[in-house]
């Protein structure tokens, strides 16, 4: 999901009062949207960048799920 599409779907669940709504590199430690190898061809990148939100989410639940 990109800013774009984000922004698509607070407007249908408008407002997001529990801030449920992130991008997936949110969680990282560089909030961005994910490249998009439609646009860029690079798929090497949006592998990384997937790989990367995934596993800074999956610590995130962890370390909410041992608190």
């Amino acid at each position: 999901m990109d800013e774009e599409n984000r922004s698509d779907i607070l407007h249908i669940v408008r407002p997001d009062r529990e801030g449920k709504v992130h991008l997936l590199l949110d969680w990282s430690e560089r909030p961005r949207d994910i490249a998009d190898p439609w646009y860029t061809g690079d798929f090497e990148t949006t592998y990384a960048d997937v790989l990367k939100g995934c596993e800074t989410l999956l610590a995130h639940l962890q370390d909410g799920a041992s608190g």
